[in-house]
């Protein structure tokens, strides 16, 4: 062997690193590009359902400021101060153009910025579904890949029905009774009450701990059920038959070829439980006393706030495409064969 040789090899790998940087580089902005041709669409016609509430509600301005016994004329003057005596389409776009610029509107109960009430209230909401999410995806993580490798055992048996029961605990009863324990009875956890993080960490785990738990339940429950099926789905395909049949480690086998494989379903199950979190959590917010998101989009939907129920409509929209484009995102990193579609 010559002195040029291993330097030739050398530069192949690097020239095969290279390419195989490009070609998952490729990937992920094709898989970008498509997802942004499905979200704007759908981003579009979503905010359009959405203003178009305002005309089906029947509700006003001026009834909620004046009463019910308001005159025609003070009607009128009201809504032209809003801008609401212009065509539907045209309102639409005055709004849709402020949306683009982070622009919510003004609420009718008190005139404050919406974008500013909702940024209040998503913070919380944020911290305590971003803190939930993690707990269920790595006890969920745990639960699902320990009951695949222990598949007909009364480990997995244990496990299953330990998901099952959890599974169908409501948040609020979960709630409920770990204030009980935990907060009242041990002392471990403030029971109500919400801390930012700007004013110690430590502060605000413990304020978000008790909420985030009891939203993660369902999170445990959905990411163990379907890691579980979806490895032991990958256990059974031919490629590990043929990483067993090459001599490979069972450690190597299940991180190199049934996780990786096995993480799709379970990714893609994600991809809808983060805005949920956010969104579904009004009854967690009253019980553990915060001014969280949910909060305030039921507030505003007893007050007869339209362009606040709309501001809430558009950060939902806009939480769920984001975190689905996010999902789409991995998942072409970790299962390549995911933007082929297979």
């Amino acid at each position: 062997m010559t002195t040029t040789e291993p330097q030739v090899t050398s530069a192949r790998r690097r020239g095969v690193a290279v390419a195989r940087t490009r070609h998952a580089s490729a990937r992920v902005l094709a898989v970008l590009a498509r997802s942004v041709a499905i979200f704007v669409p759908v981003f579009l016609v979503a905010t359009f359902v959405t203003f178009a509430l305002r005309s089906l509600s029947g509700l006003s301005p001026a009834r909620i400021q004046l009463g019910e016994d308001a005159t025609p004329e003070a009607i009128g003057r009201i809504e032209a101060e809003w801008g609401l005596d212009k065509p539907f389409l045209a309102q639409y776009w005055d709004w849709f153009t402020g949306v683009l610029h982070g622009e919510l509107g003004t609420s009718w109960v008190n005139g404050a910025d919406i974008s500013t009430l909702i940024g209040l209230g998503l913070g919380v909401s944020l911290s305590v579904a971003t803190f939930a999410l993690v707990i269920g995806v790595l006890v969920g993580f745990l639960l699902g890949t320990v009951a695949a490798l222990r598949r007909t055992t009364p480990i997995d048996r244990a496990i299953t029905g330990f998901v099952t029961v959890i599974s169908v605990m409501p948040a609020f009863v979960v709630g409920i009774v770990l204030v009980a324990i935990l907060a009242v009875g041990l002392g471990l956890f403030p029971s109500a009450g919400y801390i930012p993080a700007e004013q110690g960490i430590g502060p605000w785990l413990a304020h978000i701990t008790l909420p985030a738990l009891a939203l993660s339940f369902d999170v445990i429950a959905d990411v163990a059920r379907q890691l579980r099926s979806s490895l032991i789905g990958a256990y059974q395909e031919n490629y590990v038959t043929g990483a067993v049949v090459r001599g490979l480690s069972p450690r190597r086998i299940f991180f190199g070829h049934v996780l990786r494989n096995g993480l799709g379903p379970t990714l893609a199950t994600l991809g809808q439980k983060f805005p949920a979190l956010v969104g579904a959590s009004v009854v967690t917010e009253w019980i553990f006393g915060l001014q969280g998101f949910g909060r305030f989009a039921n507030d505003s939907a007893q007050a007869g706030d339209v362009p606040a129920v709309q501001g809430v409509l558009v950060v939902s929209i806009a939480l769920v495409v984001s975190f689905n484009l996010i999902i789409n995102l991995v998942l072409a990193r970790v299962m390549p064969a995911s933007q082929r579609g297979v």
